[in-house]
């Protein structure tokens, strides 16, 4: 029954137009936008009118929100929705935004299983119980530039996709066992690629932040398959028809050409 009455609240609500100043945020502000085709964007526009209406958006820090902050905050999570049947992050309830990077608590693990409790500066978090937590200042700039392999909306958003099976270890819900298989195979293989490279020092397409564990592992890669596309796919050409089987994009084929990275980070 809730089903029923979810489905035609939301019929109700896309019979609306999508408001012409919510379109110009996303074209000022969301980059990615621009390369998108035409019936793409339409679906886009309909995922960032349920997404506004179903999710809470809070400011902290003094941030007074507005429309800017919350369509550009929603477009960048919806296009990791395109094409996929979804239920629009269905375990996300609320999302807190900083003005900028903020403080909260760490722990930092000095060895033998114990760890020392403090604050740590961060741009973004991603909670199980329902909450993403961003810096606004860091959102902005990274949906600013599509080249740069940084976006803290996508890197976020991808942590709520890998808990949607209950469980947060960088395996999101995928379809039928064989597909299991090979994204265990491929992203696994990755991973412990990156792990060495950054213990080896070595510059890599994939930010080292993803040999932190599988979860972020997953993240990092969301981030540069859609803003780096093509080096991903020359580089890591498994790990990134994974990804695009499972997202149902092909950002190589859409993104205009970008700035050649140093010779040093194509591995």
């Amino acid at each position: 029954m809730l089903g029923f009455f979810k489905r035609r609240r939301r019929r109700q609500l896309l019979a609306e137009p999508f408001p012409p100043a919510w379109q110009k945020i996303i074209e000022r502000n969301v980059r990615y936008y621009a390369c998108l085709p035409e019936p793409d964007r339409r679906e886009l526009h309909d995922l960032v009118q349920i997404f506004l209406a179903e999710k809470s958006f809070e400011g902290c820090g003094g941030l007074e929100l507005t429309d800017e902050i919350k369509v550009t905050i929603a477009a960048g999570a919806c296009l990791l929705l395109l094409h996929r049947q979804t239920d629009i992050y269905p375990r996300l309830i609320t999302i807190l935004v900083y003005p900028s990077a903020y403080f909260a608590k760490a722990a930092l693990p000095i060895g033998g299983g114990a760890a020392l409790e403090g604050e740590a500066i961060h741009l973004g978090e991603s909670w199980s119980s329902g909450v993403v937590v961003l810096s606004w200042d860091d959102v902005r700039a990274g949906a600013s530039d599509i080249h740069d392999g940084q976006n803290l909306v996508l890197h976020e958003f991808a942590h709520q996709l890998d808990r949607e099976d209950g469980a947060i270890n960088g395996t999101p819900l995928l379809v039928g066992r064989s597909q299991y298989v090979a994204w265990a195979r491929v992203l696994n293989t990755e991973y412990e690629r990156l792990q060495r490279d950054s213990r080896l020092g070595r510059h890599t397409v994939l930010d080292d932040y993803g040999a932190t564990n599988p979860a972020e592992f997953f993240a990092v890669a969301t981030e540069c398959f859609f803003e780096k596309p093509r080096v991903l796919k020359k580089r890591h050409p498994e790990l990134y028809d994974e990804l695009k089987t499972f997202y149902r994009q092909d950002p190589a084929r859409l993104l205009p050409i970008g700035p050649t990275p140093p010779t040093e980070e194509l591995t």
